[in-house]
């Protein structure tokens, strides 16, 4: 294993307690809402805050242990750290801050030079080399910051949020960058594209703790809390099952294809629900009325957001919205099928 890492600490009154492991090459996406410890805990296994309890390997070496007092600092752990806050040097032109890292390792001036030029080129920022940092706008000086992380060549490369400040194309080439880096990756993230396309695992954290881990196509199958569900673009609703039939917290009932009995999570996709200005008189066994709390439009698609008594979202067209008028606070039926739902125990 790359990573081995058991994290007790405490950082300006809030406490972590994470757990978790990752191979050597993989990249471990940690996503959660604002707030859940997502970089409280980068920042342990980069030596910025100090462990109370636990221990942390990086690629092979012992960096931590608060039992014997061990605590390496930042610059003599295997790690590169990027962050949404790059901290390039404005002195220096751009080239001579990829250039920083291989440097400080003990790498020749000549050698760090042409690495930095490497790097500045897989990202399309070579003809900016010789300019200072404040001539370069936020996208370009993120870009910048996330070649002189890669060119330090690090075993564990400590990702928090690196792309949200990118465009739609050039965080897409980004992306296929990142997964060609040999390092083992761990990526703070609120997108789910990044998850799917990027992590070998994901690590769900609320409230200080990892609440949920698994493949990403294994948590989008079983997310564990509303706010995964959220991110992965599935419906989450809790109930208490007898046989086909759950009755959720929310007062309505559903009809299910699995018969379960006690306490159940049900999920279902957000293209699975129909929408119509009248009752549907179709297959569909389970069908509402709700009102429309909300509506976002989306490239090609509009998620309509539904309140009680089946909170949710819906996907539509945007001809659809205009057909049946949709807006906040309109009235409308809801139609989905027994067999688009998931149920599972609570």
């Amino acid at each position: 294993m790359s990573i081995q890492a058991e994290v007790h600490a405490t950082t300006g009154g809030f406490s972590i307690d994470a757990a978790f492991e990752a191979p050597t090459g993989s990249c471990t996406a940690i996503v959660g809402p604002n707030g859940a410890g997502k970089t409280t805990l980068i920042h342990a296994l980069a030596g910025l805050i100090p462990l109370q309890k636990g221990r942390i390997v990086l690629a092979g070496q012992l960096v931590d242990d608060a039992a014997q007092g061990v605590h390496v600092p930042s610059n003599r752990r295997p790690i590169a750290l990027h962050s949404q806050h790059n901290l390039l040097f404005p002195h220096l032109s751009v080239v001579d801050n990829v250039a920083f890292g291989p440097r400080c390792s003990g790498e020749a001036a000549r050698q760090a030079r042409r690495r930095a030029e490497e790097w500045l080129d897989k990202l399309g920022l070579i003809d900016l080399a010789g300019l200072r940092p404040t001539q370069l706008s936020g996208g370009q000086a993120q870009r910048v910051g996330l070649a002189r992380a890669a060119a330090c060549q690090p075993d564990v490369l400590l990702l928090d949020e690196s792309l949200a400040s990118l465009d739609a194309e050039t965080r897409t080439d980004v992306r296929h960058l990142l997964a060609d880096i040999e390092a083992t990756r761990v990526l703070i993230t609120h997108d789910p594209v990044e998850t799917r396309l990027l992590a070998d695992q994901l690590l769900v954290m609320e409230r200080g703790e990892i609440v949920q881990t698994g493949t990403p196509d294994e948590v989008a199958a079983d997310p564990r809390t509303p706010w995964t569900a959220g991110l992965l673009d599935i419906n989450l609703l809790t109930g208490t099952a007898t046989g086909t039939e759950v009755a959720l917290d929310g007062g309505l009932s559903l009809t299910t294809a699995t018969p379960m009995n006690g306490p159940v999570l049900v999920t279902f996709s957000p293209a699975a629900v129909t929408l119509s200005t009248t009752e549907p008189h179709t297959s569909a066994r389970n069908t509402w009325q709700a009102e429309v709390a909300r509506i976002q439009p989306e490239s090609d698609r509009v998620r309509v957001l539904l309140g009680a008594p089946v909170p949710c979202q819906v996907w539509v067209t945007p001809q659809a919205v205009g057909e049946l008028g949709l807006d906040a606070g309109t009235r409308c039926w809801a139609a989905l099928k027994a067999t688009e739902l998931t149920v599972r125990d609570a």
